[in-house]
């Protein structure tokens, strides 16, 4: 699966990112290669607790959770 990320140059030194489809997946880094292994390990936590509210509402039997690839649009 592949996300787009907003890599900024911080006026203070570093990177700032963040994932453009998961708003709540925000990291930094020193460098450009530090910022982005940061925002990968985020974007895998916020899908990680995703998946466990969403197992937390639906009951076992009754749902069925599946994943989908999109087209990109752009």
């Amino acid at each position: 699966m592949q996300y787009t990320v907003v890599l900024e140059i911080q006026e203070e030194g570093g990177y700032s990112v963040q994932c453009v489809e998961l708003p709540g997946a925000i990291s930094q880094g020193d460098t450009k290669k530090e910022a982005l292994a940061n925002i990968k390990e985020a974007i895998e936590l916020v899908l990680e607790v995703q998946r466990e509210e969403l197992e937390k509402k639906t009951h076992i039997g009754q749902s069925e959770i599946s994943k989908i690839e999109v087209a990109d649009v752009a």
